[in-house]
């Protein structure tokens, strides 16, 4: 199988993505580029790169790159999206897509006219546990699906340091709860009705940040199917094992799993009048292939995941998911819980992507 070349823009995050390239079979490292020199070099000692790109667009003219991997800050994600595509590159971009859907008719034009690949990086669905949670459940093992509860539960005072916490337009559910929501449409890729609510701590307002750090929602799809998306990030969290960061939940007809990120894994399938106590995996002997670096910083495990399932449906001529078109809907269920955060009411989905006029892309049933 021959290896894709990936050129990795925004060495910060890109760090991770950098290791699991060169720990993959799948791909080698084309180049890396960033506007931060001091970090161009620090990556490149770190993982013995011969050289650097302080300029995008000479990366993109690089006739050998397959694959942009965009890891720069959200609000430029469309943008270096778009240029990558016009340079005839496929493109693997971290979570977010991008922070509203301004770009979204013009990204959505552009794949049609290149016919290029663009793969969002959520991460959640690659870690250990909720990877041997969606084999179950595409096994048919919980039966039909009835209900999910997903929750991303961080104590993150720390972000709130930060200089980019108190610029306009900060979301935690961007920047947060979007793992959360993202498991939760991954089951319900239907989503229609949102509603919820949230609060701001005193923590965050004490700092000058209005942006509700904790967060509850409400999703229906158009058949009737419910998931909870839960999220708080600003108030003291419960470690394990009583509280896991990433939760995923989901409930049917035939029996119940449940993924605490990133190594534990519980369930309970059962056939009808028959009795069977939950049963538990532990994937903990696998942490030193998610976590690479100092801390846990930097999970780069799951980043690995993706990249070489990313490469299999490259070779396969298959779509990698979430594409664009889950992408952009997902902003779109996003846009939806904001919406209700001010309204205080039942938002739907639908409404948003007619409002954007883009409910051509995205026809009732989808």
């Amino acid at each position: 199988m021959k290896k894709l070349r990936m050129g990795v823009l925004g060495l910060g995050e890109g760090r991770s993505v950098i290791s699991a390239v060169q720990s993959s079979g799948a791909w080698e490292l084309g180049a890396i580029c960033d506007l931060d020199e001091k970090l161009c070099r620090e990556r490149c000692e770190e993982f013995g790169i011969e050289g650097y790109t302080l300029d995008y667009a000479e990366m993109l003219r690089n006739p050998q790159i397959d694959v942009i991997g965009i890891y720069t800050p959200d609000q430029l994600h469309a943008r270096h999206i778009c240029m990558a595509l016009e340079a005839g590159k496929d493109v693997v971009c971290t979570k977010p897509l991008m922070v509203d859907l301004t770009q979204a008719r013009k990204l959505l034009d552009i794949q049609k006219k290149t016919g290029k690949r663009v793969f969002v990086g959520q991460s959640s669905r690659y870690f250990e546990a909720t990877m041997h949670q969606r084999k179950d459940y595409e096994a048919g093992r919980n039966g039909e699906l009835v209900t999910v509860e997903t929750s991303y539960i961080s104590d993150s005072r720390w972000f709130l340091e930060r200089s980019w916490s108190h610029e306009k337009g900060f979301s935690w559910m961007y920047n947060f709860l979007i793992h959360a929501l993202d498991l939760a449409v991954w089951y319900l890729p239907d989503v229609e009705e949102v509603v919820g609510f949230g609060t701001t701590s005193s923590n965050s307002r004490r700092l000058g940040v209005e942006a509700e750090d904790a967060l509850k929602f409400l999703l229906r799809d158009r058949s009737g199917v419910t998931a909870s998306v839960t999220g708080a990030y600003a108030i003291p969290a419960l470690a394990r094992p009583v509280e896991h960061f990433i939760t995923c939940t989901v409930r049917g007809t035939m029996g119940a799993s449940k993924a605490d990120c990133p190594f534990d894994y519980g369930y309970h399938f059962s056939e009808p009048g028959k009795f069977k106590y939950t049963e538990t995996e532990s994937f903990e002997s696998k942490r030193p292939y998610y976590y690479r670096f100092e801390g846990e910083t930097h999970h780069a495990g799951e980043y690995q995941n993706y990249l070489e399932d990313f490469a299999s449906c490259v070779h396969s001529g298959t779509t990698a998911k979430p594409d664009l078109m889950e992408g952009i809907r997902t902003i779109a269920v996003m846009e939806a819980m904001s919406r209700s955060l001010v309204s205080h009411k039942v938002e739907r989905v639908s409404d948003v992507l007619k409002d954007w006029e883009l409910e051509e892309f995205f026809p009732e049933g989808r």
